[in-house]
């Protein structure tokens, strides 16, 4: 499992020379420095592009090598012809086709056309053109093998010259072969991914935050206005399959007891807020929760980027707009979402990020009976409830309860054994979780311990279980007992290793079906 992994022998693995591992992968113009031994590799887009991961022997530091077959001479001649007929020739996307299927479907008869161009090249040289051509026409260029990696989860590059870096789910931060050489290069680079989504970035307009196909967040830093290093992007990746409370509890950031009680909470309404710093995966965390509602909740998501995956029909996804031409008119922000959330009377609004007057409308629409879920940056509970009750989110203190649950999430460094020396590695764990009262006071129901890696419980004291026993008026023993249950239900999907979102979600609301909580009772 995760943060625990099993200790196992391992061979030492030999040291590959410079030379023979340039020869060996192919690349022409890396250098792998000395000192670096093979990790792992495996497959991005096979048979074209494969990662290689080295570390350094006395560091310990990572290295992630994108490798890629490379052109002959008169292959790279043939792709440049190529490129600027598809350039000329290729129309824009049909209504309902998204850039890559319209790609796909010009391709063959724009290439019988001008066949003349591919004339001397063989089936094998046929294909690594077509990759390269699909990769910088329609993916992302020399980073699409980054993209296609399911074990990243963020790329950076900060500037000309300097080598992108990645956030890799095992090896964690690491600098890659990939380097853009020219701020030429780079721009160009930039702009493509920009206005393709229909957006603009410029000297004028420099600060650009878009989500991309595959919803892939973009934040980008243009020109050397605002970074005197020159043009730099981050890539958020978008998980296509969401992490669930299954994942939550088999990672360690939960265990069954955490799952089993926010579940409860959810089904019951109760609001919830997931603080920490960037990176902790608020999102993440906001994600696997929201898919513990009940199907015939009516949900209403709302983000300056999409971020949120649910697997319910009946949700809506909002999104907030910028100002056209940079200026407010035509924007719709935040605060204009949310007070239209509530008018489409949902049982629970979703908030990507409370960070301004948004927050007082959704304390709002949380006064009114609606469920709610939101992050929002702070270190723990009590800088969390500082931030909401001053400026500018303004909160009174005293509808501070109406937020009944805080969850601080954090990346915490854990020992463990990756190849040839011992390091922290880490993980992501709710470090504690806790109710709001009616008056205020702050009562820690789970908090983790990190000398033993255990998470201590308090839910004899509960007070957000006892109002759900006094609202349903039953006894809190009858409580305790569909905990304990819920539990047993997530061990079973934990067991079985069922944990895709909508695996999970069916399987958790057919389990309360049968069996509900005032059923229970009755």
């Amino acid at each position: 499992m995760f943060g625990k992994k099993k200790k196992e022998e391992e061979e030492e693995k030999p040291k590959i020379q410079d030379e023979e591992l340039l020869g060996y992968l192919g690349i022409q113009g890396a250098r792998i420095p000395e000192g670096y031994v093979q990790i792992e590799s495996y497959p991005l887009k096979p048979p074209f592009a494969y990662a290689w991961i080295f570390q350094e022997e006395t560091e310990g530091s990572f290295f992630y090598v994108v490798d890629e077959l490379a052109m002959t001479i008169e292959e790279r001649e043939a792709y440049k012809r190529l490129k600027n007929i598809l350039e000329y020739e290729l129309k824009a996307p049909r209504a309902d086709e998204t850039l890559a299927d319209s790609f796909k479907r010009q391709l063959p008869s724009i290439m019988d056309e001008h066949a003349k161009a591919l004339a001397e090249i063989d089936q094998i040289g046929l294909k690594k053109i077509l990759y390269y051509i699909e990769r910088d026409l329609v993916g992302y260029g020399k980073i699409d093998p980054l993209i296609c990696d399911h074990y990243i989860e963020d790329i950076s590059c900060l500037g000309v010259n300097k080598p992108v870096y990645l956030w890799h789910r095992k090896y964690e931060s690491m600098r890659t072969n990939i380097i853009f050489s020219s701020e030429e290069e780079l721009d160009d680079f930039v702009a493509r991914l920009v206005h393709r989504e229909g957006k603009h970035v410029s000297i004028a307009h420099p600060i650009v935050d878009i989500t991309l196909p595959g919803k892939h967040r973009l934040a980008v830093a243009y020109g050397k206005e605002t970074t005197p290093a020159g043009t730099s992007f981050t890539i958020r990746k978008f998980r296509e399959d969401p992490i669930t409370i299954v994942d939550l509890i088999m990672n360690e950031t939960i265990n069954e007891t955490i799952g089993a009680y926010l579940w409860l909470l959810m089904e019951n309404k109760m609001s919830m807020m997931i603080v920490g710093a960037t990176g902790a995966g608020k999102t993440t965390a906001l994600n696997a929760i929201a898919c513990l509602a009940r199907p015939d909740f009516k949900i209403i998501s709302v983000e300056e980027v999409a971020e949120i995956n649910l697997p319910q029909e009946n949700w809506v996804s909002t999104i907030a707009r910028p100002g056209f031409g940079g200026e407010s008119e035509g924007e719709v922000s935040l605060y204009d979402l949310i007070k239209s959330a509530v008018r489409h009377r949902p049982t629970l609004i979703l908030v990507g990020e409370v960070r301004g007057e948004e927050a007082y409308v959704l304390f709002q629409a949380l006064a009114t009976g609606h469920g709610g879920l939101c992050t929002l940056h702070a270190e723990d509970v009590e800088a969390a409830i500082t931030r909401l009750t001053q400026p500018p989110m303004n909160i009174p203190r005293g509808i501070i309860p109406l937020m009944n649950c805080v969850i601080v999430v954090k990346q915490v460094k854990m020992p463990t054994f990756v190849s040839l020396n011992r390091k922290m590695s880490s993980s992501r764990r709710f470090i504690r979780i806790s109710e709001i009262d009616s008056t205020c006071a702050i009562n820690d129901v789970f908090t983790w311990n990190p000398s033993t890696d255990t998470f201590q419980q308090n839910l004899e004291k509960s007070y957000l279980l006892n109002k759900i026993a006094k609202n349903l008026e039953i006894p809190f023993s009858v409580v305790a007992q569909e905990l304990e249950r819920r539990k047993k239900i997530l061990l079973m999907l934990v067991e079985k290793g069922l944990r895709d979102f909508r695996s999970v979600h069916k399987a958790l609301n057919s389990s309360v079906n049968t069996l509900d909580l005032d059923k229970t009772v009755g």
